[in-house]
């Protein structure tokens, strides 16, 4: 698991450093988001998740519900993540960068934030002793062993959007 979330963790640097402001803020298209806003979401997300995570840890584990409840499968919580159908996404994981004007929300500052939830998250994976399927989300049927799949397969989606950003011809260079 740790090496999931920390092998996401190095691509999304190695995928945004050196940018200049014009590459974190470039679009393909006025419809679609630049690598700013897809870190920004991936931002949100991370903390949406890493709070459901502290509340299913806090509420103690739940054997009863391992079996009986499961909702999903880490299978299809991967291949979910991983087909290449666009999603859409919740009002409340937009980016903010569609309401506040540019410059006032920057990439880097969108990537140090998520950087600091995502070593957290990986330092809890590494030490704990705790079994996380048996501790569930909140309100879910999946366990934090599958949130953190989640965190690190929704990190994967969007590298590949990233890349294909940079790759768009217009992109522009350094």
């Amino acid at each position: 698991m740790a090496e999931n979330l920390t092998r996401t963790r190095d691509s999304l640097i190695k995928e945004t450093e050196r940018l200049t402001e014009a590459q974190w803020n470039f679009k393909e298209s006025a419809d679609r988001w630049s690598i700013n806003q897809i870190t920004e979401h991936l931002a949100l997300w991370e903390l949406i998740l890493e709070r459901e995570i502290s509340q299913a840890l806090f509420a103690g584990p739940h054997a009863e519900l391992l079996i009986r409840d499961r909702k999903s499968s880490d299978s299809s919580i991967i291949a979910f993540l991983s087909e290449e159908k666009p999603h859409i996404t919740t009002e409340y994981t937009r980016p903010f960068t569609f309401t506040v004007p540019v410059g006032a929300n920057e990439g880097r500052n969108n990537l140090t934030w998520l950087l600091k939830m995502r070593n957290e998250g990986i330092s809890y994976v590494d030490t704990t002793t705790a079994d996380l399927r048996y501790y569930f989300r909140p309100g879910k049927k999946d366990d934090v062993h599958q949130a953190f799949m989640i965190i690190f397969g929704h990190t994967d989606r969007h590298l590949r959007q990233i890349r294909k950003v940079k790759s768009n011809p217009n992109y522009p260079k350094n």
